[in-house]
């Protein structure tokens, strides 16, 4: 059966035009109709388009019954821009009616984290048009793991981690740490308490990682979590004015302040391997014998 694939770029503009046509026919090759909103001829600076053309496609595929999946174009910066101008209680009850799947990472954390602060509403954390399925090769645990939670299957991630045994419940959310921490102290930020926070980075010094964490340890959002996931930080720069300090220091000493259960190992980021996860769902995790389970309805 023809499903509807809508990509939306509601951040930065895809540079690489032939990134693009690979993950139009990617999904086209499964059968799909691909859209793309706005189109690539708007983009301006960085972004994809204008401010209001890019609220016109959000808007536009909320509204369009074809569209079974809106896929974010790619990451970059642009989505704050947005955020003041979306009726984030209207989409979420557009959402519920129509089932559509909104999907993306990186810039995309700001969507995933408005729609749980402002109306409660699940959205997802996952591959994207540009950097994942246009792709020369789109990794088969990506790929496997997308189909399997856009088709309705559960979430059910197993990995090995460092982190000891434990047991835990409570919503699943986070994403992208630098856009987690940009938004805290906003009406857009999550009000969580016992829950699973997922984290990830790319490109940021060990310094700047435990600057975040410390800014969401002061702020109290880290004791009150339940379990914090460490998904892949990769292209870390290294310097030798660090003298050894590096990136597992930084959570070293920000799981020591005050007991942060951080579990590392969590198969998503800004890497070709990634999962597709329900942010805002109810999820449970456990951890025996160095191998976390993580699952969710």
């Amino acid at each position: 059966m023809t499903r509807g694939i809508g990509i939306i770029g509601l951040s930065g503009y895809e540079s690489d035009a032939t990134r693009l046509a690979r993950a139009t026919r990617y999904f086209e090759a499964r059968d799909c109709h691909v859209r793309l909103l706005p189109q690539a001829s708007a983009s301006v600076e960085r972004f994809a388009a204008p401010e209001q053309q890019r609220l016109a496609a959000l808007a536009t595929f909320l509204e369009a019954s074809d569209i079974e999946i809106v896929i974010a174009l790619r990451g970059g910066y642009g989505l704050s821009r947005l955020l003041d101008s979306i009726d984030f209680e209207a989409m979420a009850k557009r959402l519920a009616r129509s089932q559509q799947k909104w999907i993306g990472h990186s810039d995309f954390t700001a969507l995933n984290l408005a729609l749980l602060a402002r109306a409660g509403a699940v959205s997802y954390a996952g591959p994207m048009a540009g950097p994942d399925f246009g792709l020369d090769h789109l990794d088969d645990y990506t790929e496997a793991q997308f189909w399997r939670i856009v088709d309705g299957g559960p979430l059910d991630l197993e990995w090995r981690t460092s982190a000891p045994d434990q047991q835990a419940s409570g919503t699943l959310w986070g994403g992208n740490l630098a856009m987690v921490t940009s938004l805290m102290g906003t009406r857009y930020f999550p009000d969580i308490d016992g829950g699973i926070l997922y984290i990830e980075d790319t490109g940021e010094a060990p310094y700047r990682v435990e600057r975040m964490l410390l800014q969401l340890d002061m702020a109290g959002v880290l004791a009150r979590q339940k379990a914090v996931l460490v998904g892949e930080f990769d292209r870390i720069p290294t310097h030798e004015y660090n003298r050894g300090f590096d990136l597992a220091r930084a959570f070293e000493y920000a799981s020591s302040r005050h007991g942060t259960r951080f579990v590392p190992g969590l198969p998503f980021g800004h890497g070709a391997k990634k999962a597709t996860l329900p942010h805002g769902a109810r999820a449970s995790l456990s951890v025996v014998a160095g191998i976390a389970r993580l699952k969710a309805a």
